[in-house]
């Protein structure tokens, strides 16, 4: 048993020693599959579509085909009641006219939604803080990317992107009683589950 232990500190204090600290941490990459792989290349793309000029078929080749293009979404009108039309302090003669006669026209009017999310993230710090949940550090990079498009009678009457094209931030999380602190709610779910 002694010596079993003695094997792993050794091999730990190896992999230590070889590895540094900095590799042991985890760290995610969230990726969604697209045609383009930077926010630019997905505001310039989005630039090229044309109001009143651009039709159906252009948004294909473009890349905007949900059939063919992942993460795009169809969305019907009552979709776009319940994004321009959320609440009743905001009426319909409030919309841009192009998007009012979209939800007027119901069925004979499509619309497209593409959301694009890119993160990296990166944990750093204490390795021992981190691992026993006393304090997590993270540096989280990348980009997000959304579009809206509407068209009525095969062209692209309508637009609108949003996003934030550079991401960086650090989080910090810290728990004073690391394990323990998790420890507590599941007693006091406990607890309150017994009453």
């Amino acid at each position: 048993m002694r010596v079993t232990s003695t094997m792993c500190l050794s091999f730990l204090a190896l992999v230590l020693l070889t590895t540094g600290c900095k590799s042991l941490f985890p760290s995610e990459e969230a990726k969604v599959k697209a045609k383009w792989q930077t926010y630019d290349e997905a505001e310039a793309a989005f630039e090229k579509i044309i109001l009143h000029q651009t039709t159906l078929e252009d948004l294909k080749k473009m890349g905007y085909d949900p059939h063919a293009t992942p993460n795009v979404r169809i969305l019907t009108y009552l979709d776009l009641i319940e994004k321009f039309l959320p609440n009743a302090s905001i009426n319909k003669e409030d919309l841009h006219k192009d998007v009012r006669a979209c939800i007027e026209a119901k069925d004979c009017c499509k619309a497209y939604e593409l959301a694009l999310v890119v993160n990296h993230s990166d944990r750093y710090g204490n390795l021992f803080l981190d691992v026993f949940g006393f304090k997590k550090k993270t540096h989280i990079t990348g980009w997000n990317f959304k579009a809206l498009i509407i068209a009525k009678d095969d062209l692209v009457t309508y637009k609108i992107l949003s996003g934030t094209p550079y991401v960086d931030r650090y989080e910090k999380k810290v728990k004073p009683l690391g394990p323990l602190q998790d420890l507590e709610s599941v007693v006091m779910k406990a607890a309150s589950g017994a009453m």
